[in-house]
């Protein structure tokens, strides 16, 4: 799993992809940390809300090779032949992606440094929405790998992951209209916002760190089925 996670950290800088990320991630959190400074206001809530959609709409830009350009490249059976099980293949190219996905991340415990000399931060509220933006993203990637195992091609794997996010953020306001109680609670309870919406407010409890764990270990699972069926294959 090591040499995976290595392999694949590396390959993010080895080509533009781990660089247009951060750097598009580092601009957007720079843009609306500035908009709230100039609005007078030292309170990092505006940054974070308006990140949650951020993260969603960049993962699968992070994730689109993870899966399809190995399949397209046929390194796959390299990887297969490796003495290396499927659970550490999966569980390396993940971790690589969610330790570039941290990288920006924590650009916003910078900004909340900078400010804490002028004004009083909130360090609860951070650190409950840095912990958010860590769980959501590591539910996001973990979907989002799925989706890349699917194809070779990467434009689709990206399409298709930005699809399957779309449906995830939106079931919250699927949830606010349906008028069939069973159906909106369950809609509400897997809402990425409903859970998310808890930590944001410094309110970590084991129920929303349990959902996005779970969730990222069935994708998770799924993507290690995914391959265990294309070793089988050959394909």
């Amino acid at each position: 799993m090591t040499a995976v996670f290595l392999r694949e950290l590396s390959s993010y800088f080895i080509s533009p992809v781990g660089y247009v990320y951060l750097a598009a991630f580092y601009l957007l959190a720079g843009y609306q940390f500035t908009v709230t400074l100039l609005g007078g206001s030292a309170d990092l809530t505006s940054e974070f809300t308006f990140l949650y959609t951020v993260v969603l709409l960049l993962t699968p830009i992070l994730t689109m090779r993870l899966m399809s350009e190995e399949r397209k490249q046929k390194t796959d059976q390299i990887l297969f032949s490796a003495p290396v099980t499927l659970t550490g293949i999966v569980a390396g190219k993940y971790f690589a992606a969610v330790a570039v996905y941290l990288m920006g991340v924590a650009v916003t415990l910078l900004h909340a440094a900078v400010l804490t000399p002028f004004a009083d931060v909130s360090w609860a509220i951070v650190i409950g929405n840095v912990v958010g933006l860590a769980l959501l993203g590591m539910a996001a990637i973990a979907l989002c790998m799925f989706i890349s195992a699917q194809t070779e091609n990467q434009i689709i794997a990206a399409i298709g992951g930005f699809a399957s996010i779309l449906v995830v953020l939106s079931l919250n306001s699927i949830a606010s209209v349906v008028s069939f109680a069973p159906l909106k609670q369950l809609l509400t309870s897997i809402s990425f916002y409903s859970r998310y919406y808890d930590l944001t407010i410094g309110m970590i409890n084991a129920a929303d760190l349990f959902f996005f764990f779970s969730f990222a270990a069935v994708f998770f699972f799924l993507t290690t089925r995914v391959l265990e069926k294309r070793r089988w294959s050959g394909k």
